[in-house]
């Protein structure tokens, strides 16, 4: 069977649903890799509304299940989303009940178990109400749920750009090749070795503490990537874990961070002092600290091989100070 014949029926949203979803995303991304993103759904959408009608005369069966019995999809492509009992989903659901099913398959470790394709947000709507789940049982390949999976998101709640480089890279770590992420997220391999390349740069836990800024384009999370270097994670450390930062909205703790890295530290004031050893003697140093510089100069007196000693020693003496700094925690 081909892949093409065995993707059909994967989707349940309308040719039309799809192009406004697509254009919503465009008009808030830009125009430049978004622009072929949005041609590229737009190429793909008549083939998929052909499939959705073949299913729909199919006339599939849709069962009903325990949706405690149904595991997430497994790669994650969502930084955060959690539906709240007020959330618009949800009451619809409530009052007009489930209008369209989700698609699972058998979990591929545990045959008495479930594991979504299509539908995380509906699924997660029917367990707050405490309702069953209808939903329709296919037999799926990984590359099948993944796919189905980026149809989803661009069908019906977009991917922030973050969430489209971390479900990109989480894609590849997982071993699926490019032709097959472009397609899970709509896009070309242009645009996907940005988001690849931003993924990468960026560290997980950073990610993680900003969330998935839906107003937060591309533009924005490049410039941070190529701006990022060893030292920026350790300056950010104390802001990130602070009370303050998480109680902010995801955009918010974007900016917060980006207004952390432009600010410049204040450089300590240059101090200059003498040093006399305390047990007496005719030698004496003058010392110099200015910001990253720092200098001794010495008269030696009645000790002249005594530079030459400390000379000798700074490899001891900088791996002490490393020891001293790690035993610290710092």
């Amino acid at each position: 069977m081909s892949r093409r014949d065995r993707l059909k029926g994967l989707f349940d949203d309308t040719a039309q649903e799809l192009a406004a979803a697509n254009y919503e995303e465009t008009s808030l991304r830009g125009s430049a890799g978004p622009v072929r993103t949005m041609a590229l759904t737009l190429g793909r959408m008549e083939e998929e509304s052909r499939a959705m009608q073949e299913a729909l005369l199919s006339g599939e069966r849709i069962v009903e299940l325990d949706p405690d019995l149904i595991d997430s999809s497994f790669v994650r492509d969502r930084l955060a989303d959690q539906l709240e009992i007020e959330d618009e989903l949800v009451q619809s659901i409530a009052e007009n009940g489930q209008e369209v099913p989700i698609l699972v398959r058998r979990h591929p470790d545990d045959e008495q178990r479930y594991q979504i394709a299509y539908g995380h947000r509906r699924l997660q709507a029917v367990k707050l109400l405490g309702r069953k789940v209808q939903a329709i049982v296919r037999q799926l390949d990984d590359t099948d749920v993944v796919i189905a999976q980026g149809i989803e998101n661009s069908a019906r709640r977009n991917l922030s750009y973050i969430e489209r480089a971390v479900f990109a890279l989480n894609l590849e770590l997982k071993g699926f090749e490019r032709p097959i992420i472009m397609k899970a997220l709509s896009t070309d391999k242009t645009e996907l070795s940005k988001l690849l390349s931003v993924a990468r740069a960026i560290p997980a836990e950073i990610v993680r503490s900003v969330g998935a800024a839906p107003g937060i384009g591309r533009r924005k999370w490049m410039a941070l990537a190529q701006d990022w270097n060893g030292m920026t994670a350790a300056r950010l450390a104390k802001l990130v874990g602070s009370e303050r930062f998480m109680a902010e909205e995801s955009d918010r703790r974007f900016e917060l961070l980006i207004a952390e890295l432009a600010r410049k530290e204040a450089k300590p004031e240059p101090t200059e002092y003498d040093w006399k050893p305390k047990s007496g003697g005719r030698i004496a140093g003058r010392i110099k600290s200015a910001g990253n510089s720092f200098t001794i100069a010495l008269k030696t007196g009645d000790a002249p091989d005594f530079g030459a000693y400390i000379s000798r020693r700074l490899d001891e003496l900088y791996e002490a100070y490393r020891a001293g700094k790690l035993q610290a925690g710092e």
